[in-house]
């Protein structure tokens, strides 16, 4: 098997490349250039702390420079006829674009049978599955509401109340997703089914092993040269589903073995652009 093999400076160059940094920034960004860098990152991280801005309005900030949030904002928590993004758990909470909600259903199925996500969350998918049902209802019912629209007492800045719990786990499973975030940044729920737009809620849900290699070529994509690791790590893969799909992107010749002196072996997108 062919190994394509780069210097470091190659190395670096290709990955910034691939993050979008070798371009010069617009002179006034808009929507054009928001929906392609939100497409080729593949996702925007979210952060509820606030030191300069919040963080998910920092990556298309280092690529276009000055750009109206309020682009961002209406993409993500806007009107139905706006939206472009949604929630969910990927590397970290992030906004993604609504064409991985599919490749995301599996983790959804995984979290609504107790396999995946925090030890706490996961009894909502077991012996206390009818609270978390009884929830649902409610939110069906009454409409969009937040942890604080159904919590008792308070908890501590890092701590959830079993409401917070209770949603979180009903997210994580896919069944319900954020419908807009209000001014303190707090998520407001809502039935999936009532946010996700129809033409993208009713595609079929895409089979394990494939959207796990979709999303590990979509990492590769936006990383241009990456570890195993990294591959993994950008959509947080566990190693064994990681590995298999990437030893099918290589035999398929979407991924290219290669070797950059000091590094462990990584792995090379066949579309990075090399600038010079």
């Amino acid at each position: 098997m062919t190994v394509v093999r780069l210097t470091p400076r190659e190395a670096r160059r290709v990955a910034l490349a691939a993050q979008g940094f070798h371009a010069a920034r617009p002179g006034a960004a808009g929507h054009r250039h928001l929906a392609a860098t939100i497409d080729r990152l593949g996702l925007h991280q979210i952060d509820s702390v606030n030191v300069l801005v919040r963080a998910h309005y920092l990556p298309a900030f280092s690529r276009l420079g000055a750009y109206d949030t309020a682009l961002l904002d209406r993409r993500a928590w806007g009107p139905k006829r706006d939206r472009r993004l949604f929630e969910y758990w990927a590397h970290e909470c992030s906004l993604l674009p609504l064409s991985l909600h599919p490749l995301l259903r599996w983790r959804m199925a995984r979290a609504d049978r107790g396999q995946a996500g925090y030890t706490g969350m996961r009894a909502f998918a077991t012996e206390r599955r009818a609270e978390a049902m009884a929830l649902l209802a409610r939110l069906r019912d009454e409409g969009p509401m937040a942890a604080s629209d159904v919590q008792t007492g308070r908890a501590g800045w890092w701590e959830w109340s079993e409401p917070k719990r209770m949603l979180e786990w009903l997210f994580y499973a896919g069944h319900v997703t954020t419908a807009t975030r209000r001014r303190s940044f707090e998520r407001v729920y809502d039935l999936t089914e009532r946010v996700i737009p129809p033409d993208i809620f009713s595609l079929p849900d895409v089979p394990e092993a494939e959207a796990q290699a979709r999303l590990i070529d979509l990492s590769a994509r936006a990383l241009g040269l990456a570890t195993a690791a990294e591959l993994r790590d950008y959509f947080r893969l566990d190693p064994s589903d990681a590995a298999v799909a990437i030893a099918r992107l290589v035999d398929e010749g979407t991924l290219l073995p290669a070797e950059v002196p000091g590094w462990p072996p990584a792995y090379l997108h066949r579309d990075a652009k090399y600038p010079r």
